[in-house]
């Protein structure tokens, strides 16, 4: 296994996948993060849904600041579905191998999923504190990422570890769920597939690619939201107050995740955990389907660019031997 070229070709597939998904549904996400940083009610409640969050930036004709952080952005996601689905694969192989089984258990899977993803989030943890900053930075006052993550200490650049590692059993849900789906769907296909090493993995077609996908994130979604608005509570780059609070001690407590906790409950009761559920339903299984449906249509050519790849360095590595 000192190549694996399954594991390789998944994990491109799915980092090209995140950086489509990503560049598209941009601008929403962007809404859906400011809505969801503040945590003001009443009538000091600046956005009531996502679209006044929309409104403010065609208003102050700042469009264009709906893609601040969107470079970031763009290089966490690549390199986060990078090392997740490459890991995710990798593990995933490795099952198969030790244990004999042809087809992979819930209880196996998630753990896995749940593996790749802590290794994933610690990596890349600087990357999405950064972005998250960018995206609820006031428009038109975003910094660059250099700049953003300099002006903080080391501890502040992995704000909400605690809590990205307790999310991790979103993505394990989610993509339990899809391979379970997966599986069903391409059984018959699964037990015609040769076992030899060239063969190209099976794929589903974009439409099924993207209902699974879609299904698979609104479940895992709806049973972690509350963990992911204590995150962007986290993460916001600046907190939103009221007019009679003292912006330093609240500023500490809310880097924390029970001072997270305790200023959503504090200003919205229980239904503020749930603020932007829909928003957030919305982004996410749009991009998770449209990540998962790119991921499944370029997934053979991936395979097929990797064996070419494989072909003209050990030819290249022969030449080198003979001269």
């Amino acid at each position: 296994m000192a190549f694996d070229l399954e594991s390789v070709s998944e994990a491109t597939s799915g980092a090209i996948g995140a950086l489509v998904s990503t560049t598209v549904l941009y601008p929403l996400d962007t809404c859906k993060t400011k809505y969801q940083a503040e945590t003001r009610t009443g009538r000091h409640q600046k956005y009531r849904n996502i679209s006044d969050v929309l409104w403010q930036a065609i208003s102050t004709r700042q469009v264009l600041s709906l893609y601040q952080g969107l470079g970031t952005k763009n290089l966490q996601s690549f390199i986060s579905q990078f090392i997740y689905f490459y890991g995710y694969s990798f593990f995933k192989r490795l099952y198969f191998q030790k244990s004999g089984n042809k087809t992979i258990g819930t209880k196996a899977n998630l753990i896995i999923a749940a593996a790749a993803g802590a290794f994933n989030v610690v990596v890349t943890m600087p990357l999405d504190t950064a972005s998250s900053k960018m995206q609820t930075s006031e428009f038109g006052k975003s910094k660059g990422l250099r700049k953003t993550l300099s002006e903080g200490t080391l501890g502040e650049a992995f704000d909400g570890l605690g809590i990205s590692l307790l999310l991790t059993i979103n993505p394990s849900i989610q993509y339990t769920v899809f391979d379970q789906l997966k599986q069903r769907m391409l059984k018959s296909k699964q037990n015609a597939r040769t076992n030899g090493p060239s063969s190209s993995p099976e794929a589903l077609s974009a439409f099924s690619a993207f209902i699974l996908g879609a299904v698979s994130k609104c479940v895992a979604t709806c049973l972690t939201y509350p963990a992911i608005r204590c995150k962007v509570t986290i993460q916001a780059a600046e907190l939103e107050l009221e007019e009679d609070d003292t912006k330093e001690p609240q500023e500490k407590a809310r880097r924390t995740i029970s001072g997270a906790l305790y200023s959503i409950w504090k200003r919205e009761g229980l239904l503020g955990f749930f603020k932007g559920l829909q928003a957030q339903i919305l982004k996410t299984v749009l991009s998770s389907a449209l990540l998962l449906m790119v991921k499944e249509k370029i997934t053979r050519t991936t395979w097929v660019l990797m064996l070419a790849l494989r072909k003209y360095l050990l030819v290249n590595q022969i030449r080198l031997k003979n001269t």
